[in-house]
């Protein structure tokens, strides 16, 4: 190979785990004689904290889900670099791409690098995806950038467990178990970050024989896993995040002193929402599964695109 083929990975890992997942998943490529990775990691102007202070942690949502950028870093890059493949590395935040990730994506050096180019992105989140790729999706289309394949790694602990491990771990900075193994460990399995070197490998081979970079790239690769049980519940938990998210933007930025009061009327509504409303859902879909058996189907193949399932 002549010319060595260039890959930027754009990544923001709060926790550390992405860093993980990323390092993972390169790995193969970093090592491989015919390819140059570059890595941007994005770094905020006013860091967000790990663990999570509790309340800082929910008067972080309204702009998530509104996808007000904060004030990141200059970039290394200018813009000028021309890549073969960018891979756009995130977490999910309430739903939505973490905010670092949004503040590049809608900077004027991320309008020049991604302009035509094929992009992959990575996710390592706990369980809900779903809504935060439909809005990586508009991001990209507006910067004229060819989505061509999603890897959405998720935590091991599965739906129920999943549900107090992951707020412990960013509230507290542990990963646990905890109460002898009744709340699993949270995160992302080793092993699952290890295997991910796989999606490199498939990018190696694609690139190195010179075949088309498209939507079929990462397929039969078990890139993404759609939850069909989860559909539902992340489209109504989305609209309740924009419409508590309009109240407290009203009120003024993050950190005002007005947001506080009804801050805690939401915690409270989304502890009743998880607990009441989505295993009533859930319940529901599961009864009328027979009825919406093709729509759930086709749900699925969307959500599941383009690396499909």
């Amino acid at each position: 190979m002549l010319n060595k083929k260039r890959i930027l990975i754009v990544h923001y890992s709060q926790s550390g785990q992405l860093t993980e997942v990323v390092h993972g998943f390169s790995q193969p490529l970093v090592d491989h004689p015919d390819f140059e990775v570059t890595f941007e990691a994005i770094k905020p102007i006013q860091e967000f904290p790990f663990p999570w202070p509790f309340l800082r942690f929910f008067d972080t949502f309204p702009e998530c889900v509104y996808l007000d950028p904060p004030a990141i870093q200059e970039s290394k890059l200018t813009g000028d670099e021309n890549f073969d493949l960018i891979i756009v590395a995130y977490q999910v935040w309430f739903l939505s791409p973490s905010l670092p990730i949004t503040a590049f994506l809608q900077s004027a050096v991320a309008s020049q690098l991604l302009k035509g180019k094929p992009v992959i992105t990575l996710i390592a989140c706990r369980n809900m995806w779903l809504m935060a790729q439909e809005e990586m999706k508009i991001m990209l289309l507006n910067l004229d950038a060819k989505l061509i394949g999603n890897v959405a790694l998720v935590d091991a602990a599965g739906n129920a467990g999943s549900f107090l491990a992951t707020p412990l771990w960013v509230l507290s900075g542990n990963k646990g178990p905890r109460l002898g193994g009744i709340i699993p460990k949270a995160g992302v399995a080793p092993e699952v970050i290890a295997a991910s070197s796989r999606f490199g490998e498939r990018i190696i081979d694609r690139m190195s024989s010179d075949k088309c970079l498209d939507s079929s790239v990462l397929i039969n690769l078990g890139a993404v896993d759609v939850n069909e049980k989860l559909i539902s519940s992340e489209k109504a938990a989305k609209r309740s995040f924009r419409i508590w998210g309009m109240l407290l933007r009203s009120l003024g930025p993050r950190g005002s002193l007005l947001r506080k009061p009804v801050l805690f009327l939401y915690i409270l509504f989304l502890v009743s929402f998880i607990v009441i409303v989505i295993p009533l859902s859930m319940l529901f879909k599961l009864l009328i599964s027979p009825l919406t058996r093709n729509k759930i189907a086709k749900q699925k193949e969307y959500y599941g695109g383009p690396s499909g399932p």
